[in-house]
């Protein structure tokens, strides 16, 4: 009897460990994710004030370039090596956990070293293609990132399966800062010391230029190149601390695991195992970044094609706002594409947090799955989904509607366009980009889940369609002049809604589950509505009263306060919602006795 309590107290403690794991590692990635982006916002912030419009054009496109390459090096291996390590450690196949590791590490090295070169190498075609000469520097100084970004990448798959997710936040945190040190720095530097040059001698690195707004504009390139060299050094170091981690501390995997571990699978079938399953994976994210290239030589091209032929048709939907030398030099393609990546600075923010949710999310969901434990499969299919709605859904819409006072708030000028025409424009694009934000944040999730019950087939399949569609409607709408970098946005949304649904319907069919629609989508969908419309209201009563800024801040936090209550008054979060935050026994308890849960 007493060894009977005993088991199932060790039961029981084993699965609250199991639970609270998500949890941690959970809150570990969403908060190193969100410091990446707040770091990621102190980059491109002033770079965007150091660069402007046009300048921001050229960082965008090299990291168009960069982003389908790199997940070409990649191929979804972290993905792969983390649901590999997750699937053995359940199964306590240790011996194999470590000749994965060792197998990936190689594979990382091989690939990371064939994207760098393909990048270099393609640098002139894409400059050539997209109309961006200047654009090939940037690319130069961040082709390297592949191949330690790739590295990285080895440890942090590796590490996630363990469900250690502190690695993988830390080195990204310290990506994040050499970022901003090296690259605002880097990229200040060459601005300021071009621009000495020509007050001095009226060149620019030996070259003569009539205007200041000339040798400005020669200088972009290069101001750009620094800018991505602060990238790569970033890359460098955040390598550097996952070898220095790794060769300290190990993985927590002991002597007595390897030793009562069975004999290994070989090396073959093991390569064959990441290979059927980083496939699909990768191919996913290989034609979401490839998206990212068509975009910016589709929506460039089209915009090109405007100026040509009906350039005041374009011009006039912003009132004198687009810079004269910008005109005059014949980059409007460039600065309103560097208006959509402005934008993107700030709405790309949210997708990190429900980026880090899904990260967690695959070792937990494929340990339920592989243990065929149906009810923690569903459980944790449900908590995984509400907390990202529950995230994306406010925020989301909270872009939206407080688009230019956002906008306002980050950089100025974005009511008139007076001293920055760029923030002016890209605040019009986040007012329909915030909501595509809530369907992308919410369909990574939901694709991690897909792939951890084993049908990394259809998130690529799903993901091809959005694209497709995404095309066709960028192509069409971005080419008619009333629209022109508006249609980019609604590309974008039409995209992610399709996913998330699609994905969303497949996830319920292939795990057998139906979830709580009401308690997942319909409550917290109705307080972040009830949370954008107090902020949208209380700021624009406000701002008659007391600055605009001013009000911006106080609408927000008015919002939050708003979104609080109707949670609490709809009784939209349960026990095990609480019980993912810190200090969310207290919580639960306090809300409990007053029957706020």
């Amino acid at each position: 009897m007493k060894i009977a309590v005993n088991i199932k107290f060790m039961n029981k403690e084993k699965k609250s460990n199991m639970n609270q794991s998500f949890a941690a590692g959970a809150l570990i990635m969403t908060a190193g994710m969100l410091i990446v982006k707040i770091m990621g916002a102190f980059f491109k912030i002033p770079l965007a004030m150091i660069l402007g419009g046009e300048g921001q054009g050229y960082f965008t496109s090299a990291y168009n370039i960069y982003n389908p390459i790199y997940a070409l090096a990649t191929a979804g291996l972290p993905i792969a090596v983390a649901r590999m390590v997750s699937g053995d450690v359940a199964r306590k196949r240790y011996k194999d956990v470590k000749k994965i590791h060792k197998i990936s590490t190689r594979i990382f090295l091989l690939t990371g070293f064939i994207g760098m070169l393909l990048m270099i190498l393609g640098s002139f075609m894409f400059a050539r293609v997209s109309h961006a000469p200047g654009v090939v520097y940037s690319i130069f100084m961040l082709a390297p990132t592949v191949l330690f970004s790739c590295m990285i990448s080895s440890y942090k798959g590796y590490y996630e399966g363990l469900r250690n997710m502190v690695p993988t936040a830390v080195s990204e945190i310290i990506e994040s800062i050499g970022k901003v040190v090296f690259g605002v720095g880097i990229s200040y530097g060459v601005m300021q010391y071009g621009m000495k040059e020509y007050a001095q001698n009226g060149t620019v690195f030996g070259k003569v230029y009539e205007t200041e707004e000339m040798a400005r504009g020669a200088l972009l390139p290069f101001g750009s190149a620094g800018a991505v060299l602060g990238i790569t050094l970033g890359s460098i170091a955040g390598y550097l601390y996952m070898v220095i981690k790794y060769k300290k501390t190990g993985d927590g995997i002991t002597k007595q695991d390897i030793d009562e571990s069975p004999e290994p699978r070989t090396a073959k079938r093991l390569m064959r195992m990441i290979w059927d399953i980083s496939l699909p994976i990768g191919l996913g994210a290989i034609i979401m970044n490839l998206a990212g290239v068509v975009d910016s030589l589709l929506v460039q091209n089209r915009l090109a094609d405007i100026m040509l032929n009906n350039p005041n048709a374009l011009l006039n939907q912003y009132n004198g706002i687009i810079p004269q030398g910008v005109i005059d030099r014949g980059t409007t393609h460039t600065f309103l594409w560097g208006c959509f990546g402005i934008m993107s600075t700030i709405t790309m923010l949210i997708p990190a947090i429900s980026q880090g949710i899904a990260i967690s999310a695959l070792p937990s969901v494929t340990t339920a799955w592989v243990k065929g434990k149906k009810e923690d499969v569903q459980n944790n299919i449900e908590s995984i989904f509400k907390l990202t709605t529950l995230i994306s859904v406010p925020a989301g819409l909270g872009l939206s509607f407080l688009s230019y006072p956002v906008m306002d708030l980050v950089y100025g000028s974005a009511r008139s366009g007076a001293d920055m025409g760029e923030v002016y424009v890209a605040a019009r694009i986040m007012s329909i980009a915030g909501i595509a934000v809530i369907f992308a944040s919410i369909s990574t999730p939901l694709c991690s889940m897909l792939q951890a019950v084993g049908r990394a087939d259809l998130p690529v399949k799903m993901l091809t369609i959005g694209v497709l569609v995404k095309v066709l409607l960028n192509y069409t709408l971005v080419g008619i002049p009333e629209i022109n970098i508006q249609g980019a946005s609604v590309g974008t949304l039409v995209c992610y809604v399709f996913v998330c649904v699609s994905v969303f319907y497949f996830l319920c069919r292939e795990a057998k589950i139906r979830p709580n629609m009401v308690s997942t989508i319909v409550k917290p969908l109705f307080c972040g509505v009830c949370c954008a419309t107090a902020a949208y209201a209380s700021q624009g009563l406000l701002s008659r009263v007391i600055s605009y800024k001013l009000s911006t801040i106080i609408a927000i936090i008015i919002a939050v306060i708003v979104y609080v209550l109707t949670l609490l008054l709809s009784k939209t979060l349960s026990e095990a919602d609480l019980k993912m935050l810190p200090k969310g026994d207290k919580i639960f308890k306090m809300l409990k006795r007053y029957n706020w849960i």
